[in-house]
């Protein structure tokens, strides 16, 4: 969710800031002289740079092609006014990052040829609940302008924490005949209705994904709407879907796909289904996601019907690297996918509440695995268990079964030592628990220095170190201090200045940086502001930051994609003094109680504060004002 170019932002990047696309002239003007003279060859000297321009422009233009990154892109763009021009001429992917930050009219009127979408919308603590329902982030302001600049070009989108309607899916599906990819990460706001009418128009979709979205049952069955024949799918992710499917149209979709290689299917799946799937189309598929893992309540019991082998048919897949789903799984069954393990690079238990002994005999075969996510019913004794076999683990989310502040751990500072130590190559961990110390903290911080994102949960509120009774600050200090490669760090406990302070001296490319319920004064905020030069995403929560610590990042707002304050001491006069220095910058006080009765001392429940080139945003609910 991202140098001094004061006036100046990245329309759709993280990382870099772009020109303004405002008001220029070319080079073709600035190096042609006006003044043409004859030669003895006939060709006037008003012609001859004229025609190296077009040349060099054509040169330029297939060099471009060649740059795939966005950032690179974004750097090409800074050269000259020659160069930012081509650059969006010949961009067709496009990341937007906020889709508050800059208009769709501006966005078509200067990327002419975008086959890709990328656009955001929330600010991620509104997973957790912090966002008020209808705040907006709405896709319809931008479906229409797209329809018109991008017919019949636009192939892709991909949406994440947008709020988006049938009617958007049917518009998508009616102005983009050729639409190959949808992928709605977190997304709200549609049902099966629209997704009957996007399938049904799509008849080149290849790709459509639905992650962590809320799909309402509007009592369509969706999926028999997909075209008769053979159908482009390669991917079809649906496992956030919370009502029943019909499996008889699901077969036949995956019976007329042969180019299917990633299904992630829904609880209402049951394990005999997912059978009869993988043997029509186990042998391609590289990433599966099981649905239930369990037996349906309509299945047959007892000596009724002989089960069928299910690890015969994982057997035969053998191009799956990546396994997840098993959301109600039934334990027994885990042997099914014993003969899979060896090759997996990716093993997602987060919705499997299973015990450190029925994992070990799943993980002890598990040599290649990258990417593991388990419930904390695993315990120490299954993190035991992941570092003794996983050494080329890279990523690592451990996640709670009870989120309550008082509720009972059953992972501690003993798994997660024992990941630092069985895991060198670890980059990327998330970790809840309930205590920790700061002696694992710090041997993590030496045992995987390549660490690129640490977010380490401890649920209780102000809990120190739960041996010494210390904060914990020295063991996020090791972090920063040791983990060179750090652009992500989530902190939690007890934490004094003290740990901002190493932060803010260390932290020279933490980007995101999130914390809740930490910090004595307003030092603490400051230290970061000051300190933390790439400093992209800052997220705060319950801590005791006021007015002065706001103001001490007057000079880094500008370089930061957001800002997002709640339950902190800001009023309302110091968020607007904001907003006066600032001007490109969106304040917002979400949660006013009564804007017409408003002082300017009135403490600011949420603020969210974002860079924008279009100012201002149209769709204003009525609990949240612009300063």
């Amino acid at each position: 969710m991202r140098n001094d170019r004061a006036e100046r932002m990245s329309e759709d990047d993280d990382h870099r800031s772009q020109p303004s696309d405002l008001d220029f002239t070319t080079n073709k003007a600035r190096n042609c002289s006006p003044v043409a003279s004859g030669s003895g060859s006939g060709v006037t000297e008003e012609f001859q740079p004229t025609y190296l321009d077009e040349v060099l422009d054509n040169v330029l233009e297939n060099v471009l092609d060649f740059l795939t990154s966005r950032r690179d892109r974004n750097a090409a763009s800074l050269v000259c006014k020659s160069w930012y021009r081509k650059e969006a001429h010949t961009r067709s992917e496009l990341f937007i990052g906020n889709c508050y930050a800059v208009s769709p009219d501006r966005v078509t009127a200067r990327f002419t040829k975008v086959r890709s979408l990328v656009l955001k919308g929330k600010p991620r603590f509104a997973d957790f609940g912090l966002m008020p329902p209808g705040w907006g982030a709405h896709f319809n302001p931008w479906v229409m302008p797209l329809a018109r600049a991008y017919r019949p070009l636009l192939e892709k989108v991909h949406l994440k924490r947008m709020s988006v309607t049938d009617d958007d899916l049917e518009m998508l599906a009616e102005s983009f005949p050729g639409f190959k990819e949808l992928v709605l990460v977190c997304c709200d706001g549609f049902g099966t209705s629209g997704l009957s009418v996007f399938v049904r128009k799509c008849r080149q979709l290849r790709v459509l994904d639905l992650v962590e979205s809320e799909v309402s049952d509007d009592e369509v069955d969706w999926i028999s709407c997909f075209p008769e024949g053979e159908s482009c799918l390669e991917s079809l992710i649906f496992d956030c879907v919370e009502c029943p499917i019909n499996f008889e149209a699901l077969e036949r979709l995956v019976s007329n796909s042969p180019s299917l290689k990633k299904l992630g299917l829904n609880r209402h799946v049951s394990i005999g289904q997912l059978y009869r799937l993988l043997l029509i189309r186990g042998p391609q598929l590289a990433h599966l996601g099981t649905g239930s893992f369990s037996l349906s309540e309509l299945a047959p019991h007892g000596d009724q019907e002989q089960e069928p082998d299910y690890a015969s048919v994982f057997s035969a897949c053998k191009s799956l690297v990546f396994l997840s789903g098993f959301r109600e799984i039934i334990p027994d069954y885990l042997p099914a996918i014993y003969p899979v393990c060896a090759n997996l690079t990716s093993l997602n238990f987060s919705y499997a509440n299973i015990d450190a002994e029925q994992l070990r005999p799943v993980i002890r075969n598990c040599h290649n695995v990258q990417v593991f996510w388990a419930l904390d019913s695993i315990c120490d004794e299954g993190l035991q268990a992941v570092a003794a076999t996983c050494r080329e683990l890279r990523e690592l989310r451990v996640f709670p079964i009870d989120a309550r502040e008082d509720g009972e751990g059953s992972v501690s500072e003993v798994g997660l030592q024992a990941i630092s130590e069985g895991c060198p190559k670890l980059q990327s961990i998330l970790f809840f628990c309930q205590e920790m110390t700061n002696a694992a903290v710090i041997a993590m911080s030496r045992n995987c220095p390549d660490l690129v994102v640490f977010r380490l949960c401890i649920m209780g509120r102000h809990r120190p170190d739960h041996v010494t009774g210390e904060p914990m600050d020295e063991g996020f200090g090791a972090i920063v201090m040791n983990c060179k490669k750090l652009t992500r760090l989530a902190t939690s406990g007890l934490l004094t200045d003290k740990a901002f302070h190493y932060i803010g001296r260390y932290g020279k490319l933490v980007r995101t940086l999130s914390f809740a319920f930490a910090g004595n004064t307003d030092s603490g905020l400051k230290y970061v502001l000051e300190g933390c030069p790439q400093l992209q995403k800052l997220e705060i929560r319950d801590s005791p930051f006021g007015d002065a610590a706001l103001h001490s990042g007057l000079h880094q707002y500008y370089n930061m994609r957001f800002l997002w304050m709640s339950s902190c001491r800001l009023t309302h006069e110091g968020c607007r003094q904001v907003a006066q220095a600032l001007p490109r910058l969106v304040v917002e006080a979400i949660g006013s109680p009564n804007k017409e009765n408003m002082e300017m001392d009135d403490p600011v429940d949420t603020l969210y504060m974002y860079r924008s080139l279009q100012g201002q945003r149209n769709d204003v609910p009525e609990f949240v004002t612009i300063l």
